[in-house]
């Protein structure tokens, strides 16, 4: 039985050392450092408290300007990534960002450490400028801010292209 084991998993491994790199895209974080604001900073005298825990928080529009060139031509995959650590935030669990697009980004939700599709296509311009209109749903309990802290995280769009 251990004879059979062994042949049967170097197939396998050989296999998935052979399908592997053309099975799935390799992602690339988008330079953004031309978007006029990539870092959020919360500021909670717009808060609105939806129940006992849960206060939304709104941002307004933030910009993002993501130099595409290298992909032009190419069909790919965009995704927005929210940062897995939140300053002034003890859990991923206590904080939902929500976003509506301006443009050509599909409008979503997600909470630290998610990476959500935003966009598919075929690259078409070296820059993709895009819009989002962000809010925030905080659970208060989570939040872990001293005196004048504040909640600010970076998120960022990575690319993934298609052969």
């Amino acid at each position: 039985m251990p004879r059979f084991r062994f042949p049967c998993l170097s197939v396998l491994l050989a296999a998935a050392c052979t399908w592997g790199p053309s099975a799935y895209a390799q992602a690339t974080r988008l330079d953004d450092s031309t978007s006029p604001r990539a870092q959020v900073n919360a500021d909670f005298r717009q808060a609105q408290m939806l129940d006992n825990q849960t206060i939304s928080l709104p941002f307004g529009h933030v910009e993002y300007r993501l130099a595409t060139a290298a992909y032009v031509g190419k069909q790919a995959r965009i995704y927005y990534v929210i940062p897995l650590a939140v300053a002034g935030l003890r859990s991923p669990a206590g904080m939902q960002v929500q976003w509506r697009s301006s443009g050509q980004f599909q409008p979503g939700m997600g909470r630290p450490g998610d990476r959500v599709l935003v966009w598919t296509g075929v690259v078409r311009a070296p820059w993709i400028t895009e819009n989002f209109d962000l809010q925030l749903r905080i659970d208060r309990r989570e939040l872990q801010m001293g005196q004048g802290g504040n909640l600010r995280f970076e998120s960022y769009f990575e690319i993934e292209t298609q052969p």
